[in-house]
């Protein structure tokens, strides 16, 4: 069968690794501020233990402003709960309250001198100030384990650093023997040279990271940077353009080689040793973002924004943190702090518009992206979105008119331009326009040869309408070599043998589609219009009945309902001409 179109292929904002973060980000058109999207108060229990119950429920769904709320009003209540006050600075800090984090920090502290996240978090606060000293001092008692002792090492680097002492600051660096580490020491030694103004150094550790590292969006984005304000202006255009090959049109590379080719200046990557400090907590929780580890990649990106308020690759890691939990409001808020500036600025508002849409407001998602169209009518983000929300609409029409405004856009397609023609055919083929839509596939399958998606689609349309079998069937069984788990490909490969009269193979292979994707309406419809066939009609009827109340779509349920009643009809002469080699169209 045709897999149901779900938001296919969304760009995941800031799913990065500390060095490789290929990510799709995008801002808003608020200016950053210091606090990151409190919100307004919960109204909360006169219940002590009310309050500690919605709390310890808020923190386990990562509802940060639930939970600080309420922990912090059931810490009134029992102030000198050690256990209470450490939950109480956990969900504050993540939450970013940043001044009410430094407070529990302190009382957290005077109960467990030891506890490394707080000896962490008054660090950073003295990062801030610039009180470097007093910074070292909490970092050397924040250890305590190897993740702990990098960050300690980085970021005491970085106090040395603020008092000008970059030599030390990288010797302290240089602590880092282990190999899987060199890439981020290179590269924090290379920033730091940098902002000490010694550039043959910076190149040299520069150069070193992106050797070790040519897909990290942070690494290739530091060092075009500075090649370019070394007047290694075509040099820097080459690392972008390298990049832009493996992840075409991203918003940060894009800008960049526009101010290249404007010849325009290009900032550092950091500006101060309190930046540097930063882009380290930016890198942690970008890990942690990747490893599904929200609670520590928010604490890790609450004090990457206190210290550089206006990243806008950690406020949308933040945000898309967020929206991964299903927590739309909040993911909405914090998109909104990325600055006007920012060349994320436009793929954070489309973001927004597709937080719209599963927040079930589609028409307000529509206004959205409609409104960004017509401010950047040449914007390929925007435009490929805003056709995905047409087409999950079912505007299949408007949507295939705006899939062929973006090819307009896009001129010569490459390999990674397939799904453009993908769900273009999807749009004409659902919009009856079946010849266009064949022409699609058929050209997504010439850019990505062997995509099991569009075998699949391509062949079960085939098989379906009863014309080139023989060609279909060879699809669909490489689409299930392919995808040999994949339930919605193996029906198709059934129905392909249904529709050809044979039933037996027909049924082995639904059985199995059913065991991948019991709930599916349309497999269940097949595997009883299979089981009629061999005579099993009690199973038959089960197997409709149940894909009647699995919701399928209104076409679906009148035939199925009108089997329930009447069975099938007679069985029909197979579609199998195309077998003996007499291809029955195309």
């Amino acid at each position: 069968m045709i897999k149901p179109l779900r938001r296919p292929f969304r760009k995941a904002l800031a799913s990065a690794l500390i060095f490789s973060a290929c990510v799709t980000v995008g801002g808003a058109s608020a200016q950053a501020r210091r606090t990151v999207a409190l919100g307004a108060p919960f109204e909360v229990s006169t219940s002590p233990a009310g309050n500690y119950l919605a709390a310890l429920i808020a923190g386990a769904d990562r509802d940060t402003l639930a939970a600080s709320t309420f922990f912090r009003e059931a810490l009134r209540f029992d102030p000198r709960n050690s256990e209470l006050t450490e939950r109480a600075f956990i969900a504050s800090l993540s939450n970013g309250n940043m001044r009410e984090s430094f407070a529990l920090a302190d009382r957290v502290l005077r109960s467990d001198p030891k506890n490394g996240l707080a000896w962490l978090v008054l660090a950073t606060r003295s990062i801030q100030s610039r009180q470097w000293q007093a910074a070292r001092e909490a970092l050397n008692k924040s250890g305590g384990g190897r993740q702990r002792d990098v960050t300690a090492i980085l970021l005491n680097a970085w106090t040395f650093a603020g008092q000008g002492d970059a030599r030390r600051a990288v010797e302290t660096l240089d602590r880092i023997k282990d190999d899987r580490f060199a890439s981020f020491r290179d590269y924090h030694a290379g920033l730091i040279y940098d902002l000490a103004g010694n550039g043959v150094e910076a190149g040299k550790r520069l150069k070193a990271a992106y050797e070790g590292e040519k897909t990290s969006l942070r690494v290739v984005d530091a060092y075009g940077r500075f090649l370019a304000r070394q007047g290694q202006r075509e040099e820097a255009k080459q690392v972008y353009l390298a990049f832009d090959r493996l992840l075409p049109r991203h918003p940060i590379v894009r800008a960049a080689l526009s101010a290249l080719d404007a010849n325009k200046p290009l900032e550092p990557m950091v500006r101060s040793a309190g930046g540097g400090a930063a882009e380290v907590f930016y890198g942690l929780g970008a890990v942690g973002g990747q490893q599904n580890d929200s609670l520590a990649a928010m604490i890790y990106l609450r004090m990457s924004l206190y210290l550089q308020s206006d990243n806008g690759l950690a406020i949308v890691t933040l945000a898309d943190i967020f929206e991964r939990l299903k927590q739309y409001e909040r993911a909405l808020d914090v998109y909104e702090l990325v600055p006007d500036t920012s060349p994320l600025h436009a793929n954070a508002e489309i973001q927004a518009g597709l937080i719209l849409d599963a927040m079930g407001r589609s028409d307000d998602a529509l206004k959205q992206l409609d409104s960004i169209v017509a401010e950047a009518p040449t914007d390929i983000e925007a435009l490929t979105t805003l056709g995905n929300l047409q087409r999950t609409r079912k505007d299949y029409v408007a949507s295939a008119k705006t899939y062929t405004r973006v090819l307009e856009q896009v001129g010569t397609p490459t390999r990674g331009d397939w799904t453009l023609f993908y769900f273009r055919g999807i749009d004409y083929e659902r919009s009856k326009q079946w010849p266009l839509a064949e022409a699609d596939f058929k050209k997504a399958l010439e850019l990505f040869p062997d995509q099991p998606l569009v075998l699949n689609y391509l062949g079960y349309s085939w098989v379906d309408q009863g014309i080139n079998l023989d060609e279909g069937l060879r699809l669909l069984r490489r689409a299930v070599s392919l995808r040999p788990d994949d339930g919605y490909v193996i029906d198709s490969l059934g129905w392909a043998h249904f529709r050809m009269g044979r039933f037996d193979e027909a049924l082995r292979e639904l059985e199995r589609a059913i065991e991948l994707k019991p709930g599916d309406p349309v497999i269940n419809d097949h595997l009883g219009d299979a089981y009629w066939r061999v005579g099993r009609k009690l199973e038959a009827h089960f197997q409709w009945n149940h894909a009647r109340d699995l919701k399928p779509e209104p076409e679906d349920l009148d035939r199925i309902l009108k089997k329930i009643e009447s069975g099938l009809e007679d069985e029909p002469t197979p579609a199998s001409a195309d077998v003996d080699g007499k291809k029955n169209g195309g």
